[in-house]
């Protein structure tokens, strides 16, 4: 497609857009009596209008039946996440079986590691992203420190190399490659929460494998954003937040995937619950541990149901919209985003942006993430009082990352036209 920069152009891709009736199924921020533009699914996906409705059927089934509301009534809450498994399972691209909504997503890491990180005197060694979100370092070391080991011994980190943004590929095979006898877990981020790089999860499966490791992924900011293939990756674990490009609402509940070959592995080390105890006899109450022969079986309390009813209300509107539809809106609302960033960019008299967002396609999803190079907090408080909401990280980045689901092609027009302007001004 040729694009143009016109706000009418905009206005025409928005009217060919075939998903544009799902903006009206949620709720856009007023702030001071004035709708904004809001560009941060990245950290906080939008409330769907739904979500009220689900909730308070919980609310009135709770009222009305109290703990019989597991067993009676329409949707028993024992049955509840049966709703949950088959859309969780198109977004990450696994088998039903294979997915569960639980826990928060640092939770799920630490018990996931309970089962796939099984240090011994030969491998020990874990492989991760250096700068990680800070809740995954944390996560490690304290994990690590937990098994005996010393994380300064133990953690590996890849970071860009001196004067890059991103993480070559080439950098991480070859740490797994010369690691390889001492190598037990590679965790890695399925997309970079600070610059947006989409790293390529199939090629890091097949090399850690390879030498014998296992291999999880925390796809924060993929599971809703990129597509996935986990089963089809074989990746031996994962886990992710819902509160994102999920739209699950603040604190939802996280969700983890088990490939299928664990769940009868008697073998496999985990915490314990009763809500992972096979369903048939969870009631009976017997001492022992009997598992759930699906990733379910990792369970451990009685879920949230109000937890469960805004997950749902948003997980159905995936499936209304349909994930191959959103992936193909979210691939040319970005480009239509890149376009426009790189004609302003270029119009300056010396540039003001430096991308570190890699431009490859098969490399980034719905976020880009700008380096300011001049007055960058100030450009940021500029598009705040304009009644656009991004995000300002330390030192000098903005991340925005507009959304298949409820952004338009209009907005991104507007937000860069009003970029120039605060640019013009600050130049003038």
């Amino acid at each position: 497609m040729i694009f143009e920069n016109s706000q009418s152009f905009a206005c025409r891709l928005d009217q060919q857009d075939e998903l544009r009736s799902f903006r009206d199924q949620f709720i856009m921020p007023v702030i001071d009596g004035k709708q904004q533009i809001y560009f941060l699914g990245n950290s906080l996906g939008l409330q769907p209008k739904r979500t009220n409705e689900y909730l308070q059927q919980v609310l009135n089934k709770w009222a009305n039946y109290g703990v019989e509301g597991f067993f009676m009534g329409e949707q028993p809450w024992l049955q509840y996440h049966d709703h949950l498994t088959q859309p969780l399972s198109t977004i990450v691209g696994a088998l039903p079986h294979e997915v569960v909504a639980m826990n928060q997503l640092t939770v799920n890491l630490h018990l996931l590691l309970v089962s796939f990180y099984k240090p011994d005197q030969k491998r020990n060694k874990i492989i991760c992203e250096a700068k990680a979100f800070p809740s995954d370092q944390y996560m490690l070391e304290t994990h690590v420190k937990y098994c005996g080991l010393n994380p300064n011994e133990v953690i590996i980190e890849v970071g860009p190399r001196k004067g890059e943004h991103t993480i070559r590929q080439e950098d991480l095979l070859q740490a797994i490659a010369q690691h390889k006898d001492e190598l037990a877990l590679v965790l890695w981020g399925g997309l970079n929460y600070y610059t947006g790089q989409l790293f390529d999860m199939a090629a890091i499966t097949k090399a850690a494998q390879a030498v014998g490791a296992k291999v999880g992924f925390d796809l924060a900011h993929a599971a809703g954003n990129v597509p996935l293939q986990l089963h089809n990756w074989n990746v031996d674990f994962a886990a992710w937040c819902s509160y994102k490009y999920i739209n699950s609402g603040p604190g939802g509940i996280g969700g983890a995937y088990i490939h299928e070959r664990y769940h009868n592995d008697s073998s496999l080390p985990r915490f314990a619950g009763w809500w992972g105890y096979d369903k048939a006899t969870r009631f009976l109450m017997q001492k022992g541990f009997n598992p759930t022969r699906t990733a379910e079986g990792w369970q451990l309390s009685t879920p949230s149901l109000l937890l469960y009813a805004a997950h749902r209300a948003a997980l159905d509107i995936f499936m209304e919209a349909g994930f191959d539809r959103l992936q193909k809106k979210r691939q040319l609302l970005n480009k239509w985003l890149w376009y426009l960033l790189d004609e302003m960019n270029n119009a300056q008299t010396e540039p003001v942006i430096e991308f570190i967002t890699p431009r490859q396609e098969a490399e980034r999803g719905c976020q880009v993430s700008m380096l300011m190079l001049q007055q960058g907090k100030q450009v940021f408080d500029e598009l705040a009082r304009a009644g656009i909401i991004v995000d300002w990280r330390e030192p000098n980045v903005i991340r925005l990352a507009p959304v298949p689901l409820y952004n338009t092609f209009e907005e991104v027009w507007q937000f860069t036209n009003i970029l120039r302007q605060i640019l013009q001004l600050q130049h003038a």
